[in-house]
């Protein structure tokens, strides 16, 4: 089935979204100072190699055959028919980019912006794996997230699929709204990274007998903070890119999404920083600074559609939800995550969607209106449950299976030895001596 092709851009909107996709990588490189801040110095240059190689299979897959699967709004795909409706489940683009027309047509923008979006979702689930995480199962699990677990949600919700179809056939107002990917990157992203520390289990040292967590702090809280900032300027360049490409934004209303952007972010710090002080006595650096994403994370799928108050709600509710659920996580499931990713992008994503049924106002309507009827947030709920019921079952499965016949763990000699030895042969700072207790002693 082809549907009418999208609506060629002007001159100034095809500018605006290039130099908003040329800040995308930033999203990327700050999660991966992120991940490596928080994990173990021992195995710091295996996390950022890990971050490289994880983006640069995924894009290359996206470009093999994931964007084939995944395809845009009016693009050809494969629909099944329910009571007399069409509803779209996967689409038919071909191989390679093969077809795609070099001109004013949006889908080459689409296709390099999801080339990079699907890096981005592929470092996700580094951060619940670091040091304990095979180099080349990293690689392998970042191949099959992009020619399958993402390409298929990013179609029903991007691609014209079913899950953005239920507004018109269906009547859930505009249908499952996302502009920014907190669904279909930070979502997806985090439940495979909860997939990931299922499969893998906790590090070494990590619980005491009684199931009790010891804690094993990060080893470079600058790096941590430094790729915040980093990571703010890439989340400009992704709320705003999508906002333009997936939802008609008018370029002109990227500022709105720059300022709302930032609001969450400070407002999801701060509020980590209160709960944090209140329950332990002292802001906690590494998890303010995973409140810092988890605002940026809530903010993806309604950016362009709030009000700016309402932006600062969202992000400290989702600076709240990363103080408590981390702990939860940790106490409740066993859930050894070091880089706070479950947490950050799965819990923080979801909170972001809910937003768009609570304070979101589409834009051809003036800020202080109504988003249109409460049927959005049937649609928003959908998407959620099938977050759940689809693509959790299917990253877990998918990565079940590529551990029976590759264990993706390293040995127990590797963990102790740290990844950057065992793997990679050096360390990240040759020139640091690590003194041993026995030194220390007096």
């Amino acid at each position: 089935m082809t549907l009418a092709q999208p609506a060629p851009l002007s001159d100034l909107s095809t500018a605006i979204c290039i130099l908003f996709v040329f800040l995308v990588p930033l999203a990327a490189a700050g999660l991966a100072l992120m991940n490596t801040g928080l994990g173990r110095s021992r195995s710091a240059a295996h996390s950022m190699l890990t971050s490289l190689a994880a983006f640069a299979v995924a894009a290359a897959v996206c470009f093999f055959c994931g964007f084939g699967f995944q395809g845009f709004a009016g693009g050809p795909q494969h629909s099944i028919t329910i009571a007399g409706k069409s509803w779209g489940w996967i689409a038919s683009q071909p191989f390679f980019f093969r077809g795609l027309k070099w001109d004013s047509s949006p889908v080459p923008l689409i296709a390099w912006l999801q080339m990079l979006s699907v890096g981005f979702a592929a470092i996700i689930p580094l951060g619940s794996g670091g040091d304990r995480w095979r180099l080349g199962a990293c690689c392998a699990s970042s191949a099959l997230l992009a020619a399958f677990t993402y390409p298929i949600f990013a179609h029903w919700v991007w691609g014209g699929g079913w899950l953005a179809q239920l507004g018109t056939n269906y009547g859930l107002g505009r249908g499952f709204v996302d502009a920014g990917g907190s669904a279909t990157i930070q979502v997806v992203g985090g439940l495979t990274a909860l997939a990931i520390a299922w499969i893998l289990g906790p590090r070494r040292g990590k619980y005491a007998v009684d199931g009790l967590p010891a804690a094993i702090p990060g080893h470079n809280a600058v790096l941590t903070l430094f790729g915040c900032l980093l990571a703010l300027l890439g989340w400009y360049g992704l709320n705003s890119a999508g906002a333009v490409l997936f939802v008609g934004i008018n370029p002109l209303r990227c500022v709105l999404i720059a300022i709302n952007t930032t609001l969450s972010a400070a407002a999801a710090t701060l509020a980590t920083a209160l709960v944090t002080r209140f329950r332990f006595g002292k802001p906690d650096a590494s998890l303010c600074a995973n409140g810092w994403v988890g605002g940026l994370v809530a903010s993806s799928a309604a950016a362009p559609f709030l009000a700016p108050a309402a932006a600062v709600l969202v992000g400290a509710v989702a600076g709240a939800l990363v103080a408590i659920s981390v702990e939860w996580f940790e106490l409740r499931f066993q859930v050894d995550d070091p880089g706070g990713a479950v947490s950050v992008h799965m819990v923080c994503g979801i909170w972001g969607l809910l937003a768009v049924g609570i304070s979101a106002r589409m834009p051809d309507q003036p800020l202080n209106a109504a988003i249109g009827n409460s049927s959005q947030w049937l649609a928003q709920l959908a998407g959620i449950a099938t977050l759940f019921g689809f693509v959790l079952p299917l990253t877990y499965g998918l990565n079940w299976l590529l551990n029976r016949f590759s264990p993706q763990r390293v040995t127990t000699e590797g963990e102790r030895q740290g990844l950057d030895l065992h793997e990679l042969g050096a360390g990240a700072y040759p020139e640091f001596l690590t003194h041993t207790d026995d030194f220390l002693q007096r």
